[in-house]
């Protein structure tokens, strides 16, 4: 089975948020990507607010309930008491973690082992214990994925960005067998894997197949794509690359 296709829109509410009002409209993007055929809803807040606010997400969150029965929202987070605390209250379908640095622009590392392991697992129970699927976001990278596994995570985010920067290079080939051996260490440790990061309609391609692949999230390609074909191309262009039919 295809994995499933998880839209960030994140980017959406950076563009609202330039304004000062509510254009484009969260819960639009949210109802046009799953008419388009995504399976699921990706939100990333962070403590600076700057695309997705605390306050978007119970919003999502209820909008999805009510309107889309089943369909899964990713909260993904740093490790921070305020939106621990928000995600339990709401107990999303999964929970992504993500380490941040001060000042960075996106995401562009994973955890480190052993010493993030040690300072998860309080956070890590936490989530569990109220009933939250929770994925962690890792370099392509086997060694740690026994690790990760031990502190009781249910699935590992590969972090694409170098395979994605790597495409239609001469490292192209490098940055793949990383990112497989990575998913194969992951499924041989337990864990299910799920993938993003830079993906795009192109280079999305030669990771369906990947082992243990359950779900990509995509947002900063697809909006971008979305600029010249629309929001419902876009998604259904990258639905297309992981293998789904466009009927």
């Amino acid at each position: 089975m295809a994995a499933h296709l998880s839209v960030n829109i994140n980017k959406y509410a950076l563009l609202r948020n330039s304004r000062g009002r509510n254009t484009p409209d969260l819960l639009w993007a949210v109802d046009t990507c799953l008419a388009a055929g995504a399976h699921g809803i990706t939100v990333h807040p962070r403590l600076d607010e700057r695309h997705i606010r605390f306050s978007d997400v119970p919003t999502v969150f209820e909008h999805l309930r009510v309107h889309h029965p089943g369909v899964e929202l990713n909260v993904e987070c740093e490790d921070h008491p305020r939106l621990i605390d928000m995600v339990i209250d709401l107990k999303p379908a999964q929970c992504t973690l993500v380490p941040v640095r001060p000042g960075e622009v996106t995401s562009d590392h994973g955890y480190s082992f052993p010493d993030d392991g040690v300072r998860l697992r309080p956070t890590l129970r936490r989530l569990k214990d109220a009933g939250i699927r929770v994925s962690i976001f890792m370099d392509c990278d086997p060694g740690p994925m026994v690790m990760a596994a031990e502190i009781g995570v249910d699935r590992v985010e590969l972090y694409t960005g170098p395979f994605a920067w790597a495409w239609g290079s001469p490292d192209q080939q490098l940055e793949t067998k990383k990112v497989w051996d990575a998913a194969q260490a992951a499924v041989d440790a337990g864990l299910g894997v799920n993938a993003g990061h830079d993906l795009d309609r192109f280079n999305l391609v030669a990771l369906k197949d990947l082992p243990g692949l359950l779900e990509v999230s995509i947002g900063h390609a697809q909006i971008c794509r979305a600029l010249e074909v629309g929001t419902t191309t876009s998604v259904r262009e990258l639905l297309a690359a992981l293998g789904y039919s466009s009927t």
